[in-house]
């Protein structure tokens, strides 16, 4: 069964925004973070195997694999043929569009302002990121937007934590959040596994 976008993002409480320094991280961090009741993985192409990652960690049982940071018409194919099912970028432009639509990738194209979001929206994108969350408004700017613009949901990105991310989730035009809190590089770096599984497992109880 092929889920929807909004079915994705519903999946998870938290979208963790993954960036892999060292390929063979790809399938550990993966089971990690399913382990912990974290389906959804946005890879980033901020590094050089961010194709390589997502090809790999789509072998993980229950990992539902997307790529973030596209920011190339020519990146959304190649990360569709690496197994990537969702896609997410920083910001949104003409050739963007074109691309996700020709690829058949699911995009979650990055917003910041009420006009960005009509503009989005006017091409069909109704699952928006609002980037970067925090300085464009945060619970206040969703708030906002909510009233003139209500069939549109948020996965808001940029400057949340575990701290302030139930502030979000607790809004109707939010369905999840995205952070880097989850994936900590000096974790990754020294294998510590465990402690991704727990933060994981303390992001999945925030839905609750």
């Amino acid at each position: 069964m092929t889920l929807s976008l909004l079915d994705i993002m519903r999946t998870s409480a938290v979208i963790p925004v993954i960036a892999i320094d060292d390929p063979e991280h790809a399938v550990p961090l993966a089971k990690a973070l399913v382990a912990g009741g974290i389906r959804v993985l946005e890879v980033t192409l901020r590094t050089q195997h961010g194709l390589g990652a997502i090809k790999a960690m789509t072998s993980v049982e229950g990992a539902i694999v997307g790529v973030g940071t596209l920011t190339m018409p020519e990146e959304f194919a190649a990360a569709r043929d690496a197994g990537a099912v969702f896609g997410v970028s920083p910001g949104l432009t003409p050739a963007l569009i074109a691309a996700a639509k020709s690829s058949g990738l699911p995009l979650l194209p990055g917003v910041m302002t009420p006009s960005e979001v009509m503009i989005a929206r006017e091409q069909g994108f109704k699952q928006l990121k609002l980037f970067p969350a925090v300085p464009a408004g945060g619970v206040g700017m969703l708030n906002g937007i909510g009233g003139p613009l209500p069939d549109v949901t948020f996965c808001p990105t940029g400057g949340i934590s575990i701290e302030t991310a139930p502030q979000f989730l607790k809004l109707k035009n939010v369905a999840c959040v995205g952070g880097s809190w989850l994936t900590p590089k000096d974790l990754i770096a020294n294998g510590e596994w465990d402690q991704i599984t727990a933060l994981a497992r303390a992001a999945s109880a925030l839905r609750a």
